[in-house]
């Protein structure tokens, strides 16, 4: 099948795909039988973006699948940690001997109406004007990914979750962690950029 982008490094394999209409996604051949209940009332862009993450596991691990628990996607059998991610027209995996979480987002100005949503106004103080947009589709594609990694415990992308000052010409080691009262997850995120898209990568 066609790679669009292989960001892989040293620990993990990350494969992006874009949807090609060519490609045969057979859902029979594809699907684990332990989500079909999960996947049907799936729109169909959100099916097809389920089967093209599983096209690429296959390419990997073919004798593998991807399960859940508690909506947190885990490899079976579990010889490897695994993050997914998809927004159509892209689906994206990654495994890795470690933890690992992976994000694509769509550059939208939209995403200013919810900035109160994922940050504080003390964070925003680095970030230009003109390049709002950008720098906060940035910040939640990195919290995104940090949540992967602490699926279970920690849920408030504005309480639990920091992006350091960063700039954009400077993307690939962004300083971030995960936090609360008594703890500390430090992280660096790496960030790319491709169509109108930014794909975010954090690794232990």
């Amino acid at each position: 099948m066609p790679l669009y982008r292989d960001f892989s490094d040293d620990n993990a394999t990350i494969l992006v795909w874009k949807y090609d209409e060519s490609e045969e996604l057979d859902i029979n051949e594809l699907l684990e039988p332990e989500n079909a209940e999960k996947v049907k009332d799936y729109h169909p862009k959100k099916l097809l973006e389920v089967l093209m993450v599983r096209k690429l596991l296959k390419g990997l691990k073919p004798d593998s699948k991807i399960l859940y628990r508690e909506r947190e996607p885990f490899l079976s059998p579990s010889d490897a940690e695994i993050s997914i991610t998809h927004s159509f027209p892209f689906a994206a995996i990654a495994i890795s001997k470690n933890k690992i979480g992976i994000d694509v987002e769509k550059f939208n100005p939209k995403i200013l109406r919810v900035i109160d949503k994922f940050t504080y106004e003390n964070e925003r103080g680095f970030i230009p004007a003109d390049k709002a947009d950008t720098f906060y589709t940035i910040i939640w594609s990195v919290k995104e990914s940090m949540y992967k990694i602490h699926h279970s415990k920690y849920w408030s992308l504005k309480k639990n979750y920091e992006v350091k000052p960063f700039e954009l010409k400077h993307l690939h080691k962004i300083s971030c962690r995960v936090y609360d009262e008594q703890f500390s997850d430090e992280f660096k995120a790496r960030v790319e950029f491709f169509d109108d898209y930014c794909f975010t990568i954090v690794e232990e």
